[in-house]
């Protein structure tokens, strides 16, 4: 019946059309009444509670990190130094997005930041080539989505926030599952598009190539530094969120000086718009999570769990497909932050590693982003290639079967993401 309660109020007034945070709160408020412990200074507490920590403050400033990598010349670099390798090759532009999204995605943790780069720079360039619009759009949608997954990572940090599992772990654990979803879509695109008869742009001597990576060698390095910096504790992740901006800042108006003083203002408005959307969500889900706690909503699902606890695969299955299911439903930050409190004591009750689950939700997460009818990333493309939603789901059919196959060979084989690590966090 809790469970009833908790899912009724949370579901009903996000189909009326109720703003999920505001959902959040009503679901919680629902549970404090049929539990007989309602009382607004609760709600409030945990409001601000939920708010109020360390780890989260690295989220403003990788968000601040997008913005400004976007505005400042980084990701145009990154793409034309993508280009400059692989772009002569068959299916070249193809290439050159998948190459450019994991270059980006450790530089914003963020896939939408990285599909209006990709769309904007990119689509252009493959739809004036010949390449299929939909087919075109699927991919970058699909590239797009290795940006909460290679680090820095977003989803890593609420996900550790709220689960209190080591973020500096959790990006270790992230970038080689990030670079097989990569792998995947190169030979998913060497597939669909063996047949289009594409244009090819020229390739480029040695003398280019060496001059896109020397233009792009800054925007290279902010990757470099925060990986290294936390593997050798040089910093926590959230000071490697100012660590990101503040580098960023300093390449886009020094170095590459794309970035205007006067147009700081509309940059830092735009991070912090995007920035309050997600801490209000986080602080809303502290009160749902509060009474999903005190009402034992986990001991309830690992009572219906119970016959799969004893087979970590069977269970991790039957949890991956219902993100798929939910994830279609709900956009990412939201079910990181609800599902996160209910799963956790599942999966540590069955024994599961919690950064390697960590590792499957959120590219489960990912994977969400470009399921209809949510899907943020989808959106974003739509937005910049004009196409329609049918359109471009038809493109992203086959990337989107690549990626699931390589999320539940990562359920299937756990020690694709637990050896890594240990390489990385020697």
């Amino acid at each position: 019946m809790t469970v009833t309660i908790f899912l009724g109020a949370l579901l009903g007034p996000m189909a009326l059309g109720v703003p999920i945070a505001f959902a959040l709160i009503l679901s919680g408020v629902a549970l404090m009444l049929y539990l007989g412990l309602f009382d607004a200074q609760i709600v409030a507490q945990n409001v601000l509670n939920g708010a109020d920590s360390f780890p989260l403050m690295a989220v403003p400033f990788f968000l601040l990190a997008g913005e400004v990598m976007n505005t400042g010349g980084l990701s145009r670099r990154i793409v034309a130094l993508a280009l400059a390798m692989v772009g002569h090759i068959r299916g070249g532009l193809g290439f050159v997005a998948i190459f450019a999204a994991c270059i980006l995605s450790s530089l914003s943790g963020s896939a939408v930041a990285d599909a209006a780069a990709l769309g904007a720079l990119l689509l252009p360039m493959m739809l004036k080539s010949g390449h299929d619009p939909a087919r075109a759009g699927g991919l970058l949608a699909s590239a797009s989505i290795i940006g909460p997954i290679i680090p820095p990572s977003i989803g890593f940090i609420l996900y550790g926030v709220v689960g209190g599992v080591s973020i500096t772990k959790l990006f270790l654990a992230g970038i080689f599952p990030g670079l097989m979803i990569a792998a995947a879509l190169c030979i998913t695109w060497l597939i669909v598009a063996r047949k289009e008869q594409s244009e090819l742009p020229p390739r480029e001597s040695g003398a280019v190539r060496l001059k896109a990576f020397v233009d792009s060698f800054w925007a290279l390095m902010l990757p470099v530094i925060i990986i290294v910096g936390l593997k050798f504790g040089v910093f926590t992740p959230t000071e490697a969120g100012v660590v990101a901006a503040v580098y960023s800042l300093f390449v886009s108006m020094v170095i590459y000086r794309e970035l205007p003083p006067a147009q700081l203002f509309h940059v830092f408005v735009a991070a912090a718009k995007i920035t309050a959307v997600v801490m209000f969500l986080v602080a809303c889900a502290a009160v749902s999570a509060w009474l999903i706690t005190v009402a034992d909503v986990p001991g309830a699902l690992a009572a219906l769990v119970e016959p799969l606890m004893d087979n970590q695969t069977a269970l991790l299955v039957a949890i991956m497909v219902l993100i798929v299911v939910v994830g279609t439903a709900m956009d990412m930050t939201p079910t990181i932050l609800i599902m996160t409190p209910v799963l956790m004591p599942v999966i540590k009750q069955a024994g599961i590693d919690p950064v390697y689950f960590g590792v499957l939700f959120i590219i489960n997460n990912s994977i969400g982003l470009i399921t209809p009818p949510v899907g943020t990333v989808l959106n974003v493309i739509c937005g910049v290639s004009k196409l329609s939603m049918e359109d471009l789901m038809k493109g992203v059919v086959p990337f989107l079967i690549a990626e699931l196959i390589v999320l539940f060979l990562l359920v299937l084989f756990p020690q694709l993401v637990t050896v890594p690590v240990s390489w990385f966090g020697r």
